[in-house]
């Protein structure tokens, strides 16, 4: 009973999580149990509690088991048996990618675990609970959700193994695979098993995916409208063809990524030996304000999400422990999701789609005033964005031309010319936000994208004038051209402009403040001369960077591809990769050349790319000769001046 009495004194009861909690609601038994890798904090930027708190929404009975010991299959029976369905979610994040660093060396905290304690869940974490769930229960349902399910559910590239893994699907041995964002999928499922529909009948909800036996998939080979009526089956290269040919590898990923417009979308099977996993087209994005009732589907709003019974908190059971994750977003607030940037690195448009779903100017408000009622809140909003700072409320100038459009960016090569740039909506929200009774100050931490920027003079005045603490987070990546078009980003120039827009307001606001740029080192397509280019740029711009990104081949990405294949799979060209440790650390040192720990790598980098010459003390000079150790000494004995 203890857990129940703690959570007394907060707002709404929290998700239940023990026996106990169930017995106090008078429940005997679930209808959904949500297994989740991360700490419960019972927050909308959480996804496991999201979806768990949208089901009770609808009125389901949910339980969550957050991060529950995987030895046995005992800590899966801790609420009972549930009525229709486990949902499985390694957390916010890819397992692999929580615990690893890119030169594959552990990482010294969890953030979504209490006190940042790692160990707290098992590596490839779906999989893991998967399996429990069915020792625990054999007959019960399992549905796999979350970023690390949706970003595995074809053959893939796993960097941590350096091997190409099978569909999640068969190694979870899971029933049905949410893909995407969830919320739609998930409540048809609910709903189609609570009115009595079996598990293996759940074969038409778009946002799904689910294995198929041979002779199923034999006939959906010879004849792909029998499943999809008028439209036809993209059948991609099997997971034998392309775990041993590269060719193969690249052909799935380009015909993959051409199918993941909801509006165009084809169904996808792909073969796994004497099975396959068939996937139905992408779920629909939200809407906003009202919602939609479109193609016959739930009513679902962005809207609504925000205005579900979140405590924003972690759940009294970790006794004060801070949860990291959690300390960074409590005072943030999410505009929009989604992202239309198509970077061949970042795995967001594959997970959250191209179309950005917004929130009402109305909900947002409201959520700053319950901010305001939050006991440790100051009057300082640390974030009002999402995955990119200034997309809100951007889309395409034609509904028509967007359901039809395949293309994986709209802003690369260049902005599209029917995407619309008007920043006014999110202008006129950022000021609401501001006038807001108690509202001191309101930053903008996601990564502004300057490109789209550039093009609203107003937004970059409001965005120095009130919105930046000082420093301003910008991802320019690199400064190569070739390098650039592989990630695609734009050229280095429109950071330029962009710099020199938002210096030029700084300074007009009489303020002190800088953009603070992110760069990656070794991703496809970047050599080591490359490297000592963007190093050069450093030096010339008299930048320092601290946030430098070591690529890591996240799985599905279209950059993982070229990384494990060596071909750009949208152009089928072959494309420079450094693949070893040892070289993803020499060209990490060369944007680093200014700090002392990278010195010998550094060095070695720079006779590797036959530019020695930039070894020594000249003004030209990127590295000094000597080692760290002598420098200092010779500075100390004044025969160096200190760098």
């Amino acid at each position: 009973m203890a857990t129940v009495m703690s959570t007394r004194k907060y707002p709404h009861p929290f998700l239940p999580v023990t026996r106990a909690d169930l017995d106090e609601r008078g429940w005997d038994q679930c209808d959904i149990i949500i297994v989740s890798g991360d700490a419960y904090v019972d927050h909308p930027a959480f996804g496991p509690p999201l979806i768990a708190r949208f089901l009770e929404g609808r009125g389901f009975k949910v339980g969550l088991l957050p991060q529950p010991d995987w030895k046995s299959a005992e800590p899966f029976k801790a609420l009972g048996k549930p009525k229709l369905f486990f949902g499985v979610a390694a957390g916010n994040m890819d397992s692999m990618l929580n615990r690893l660093t890119a030169q594959k060396k552990n990482r010294s905290e969890d953030q979504y675990s209490p006190g940042g304690r790692t160990g707290c869940r098992p590596d490839r974490a779906t999989i893991v609970y998967a399996q429990r769930c069915r020792e625990a229960y054999p007959d019960v349902p399992i549905v796999l959700g979350g970023i690390e399910a949706s970003l595995r559910r074809i053959a893939h590239f796993d960097y941590w193994s350096d091997t190409v893994r099978r569909s999640i699907l068969l190694d979870a041995k899971a029933d049905l695979l949410v893909f995407g964002m969830g919320e739609r999928p998930i409540w048809e499922i609910a709903d189609r098993l609570h009115r009595g529909e079996k598990v293996s009948e759940l074969r038409d909800i778009r946002g799904t995916a689910y294995l198929v036996n041979n002779d199923e998939a034999k006939r959906l080979e010879a004849d792909p409208a029998q499943r999809a009526s008028d439209r036809k089956i993209v059948v991609l290269p099997t997971f034998e063809q392309v775990s041993t040919d590269l060719t193969a590898f690249a052909q799935m990923t380009r015909a993959f990524q051409m199918e993941t417009n909801p509006g165009n979308a084809r169904p996808v099977l792909q073969r796994h030996a004497n099975r396959a996993v068939y996937l139905n087209p992408p779920a629909f994005p939200l809407g906003d304000g009202e919602g939609d009732t479109s193609k016959g589907l739930a009513n679902v709003a962005m809207d609504e999400l925000y205005d579900l019974p979140f405590n924003r908190v972690p759940h009294p059971m970790y006794r004060g422990e801070g949860i990291p994750a959690y300390e960074t977003v409590k005072h943030s607030v999410v505009l929009m999701r989604g992202c239309f940037g198509g970077c061949t690195f970042c795995s967001i448009t594959e997970h959250e789609g191209r179309v950005i779903q917004n929130r009402s100017a109305e909900s947002v408000l409201k959520e700053i005033r319950e901010l305001r009622r939050m006991g440790d809140f100051r009057g300082t909003v640390t974030d009002l964005g999402g995955p990119t700072a200034n997309m809100y409320k951007l889309k395409c100038k034609s509904p028509e031309i967007e359901a039809k459009c395949r293309k994986l960016s709209c802003v690369h090569p260049g902005v599209c010319e029917n995407l619309g740039t008007d920043h006014g909506p999110l202008i006129d929200l950022m000021r609401d936000v501001r006038k807001e009774e108690g509202i001191k100050h309101v930053f903008i931490a996601s990564g502004v994208r300057y490109d789209l920027a550039e093009k609203s003079p107003e937004y970059v005045k409001e965005l120095a004038s009130h919105h930046t603490g000082g420093q301003l987070s910008v991802a320019p990546e690199h400064v190569s051209k070739r390098v650039l078009d592989k990630m695609k980003k734009p050229g280095i120039e429109s950071y330029e402009r962009f710099q020199e827009m938002f210096a030029c307001e700084s300074k007009a606001a009489g303020k002190e403040q800088y953009d603070i740029p992110y760069f990656i080192s070794g991703h496809p397509g970047s050599t080591l001369e490359d490297m000592v280019d963007l190093a050069l740029w450093l030096k010339q711009t008299g930048r320092r960077p601290r946030q430098v990104q070591d690529f890591i081949p996240t799985p599905m990405s279209v950059a993982a591809c070229m990384y494990h294949t060596g071909i750009d799979p949208l152009k089928m060209e072959p494309v420079y990769v450094a693949k070893g440790l040892k070289e993803k650390r020499l060209q990490k040192a060369l944007i680093l050349y200014w700090n002392p720990e990278h010195w010998d790598d550094a060095r070695e980098a720079l006779t590797l790319a036959g530019r020695a010459d930039l070894i020594g003390r000249g003004p030209t000079a990127l590295v000094p000769a000597e080692s760290p150790g002598e420098r200092e000494r010779l500075a100390r004995q004044g025969k160096l001046a200190r760098r």
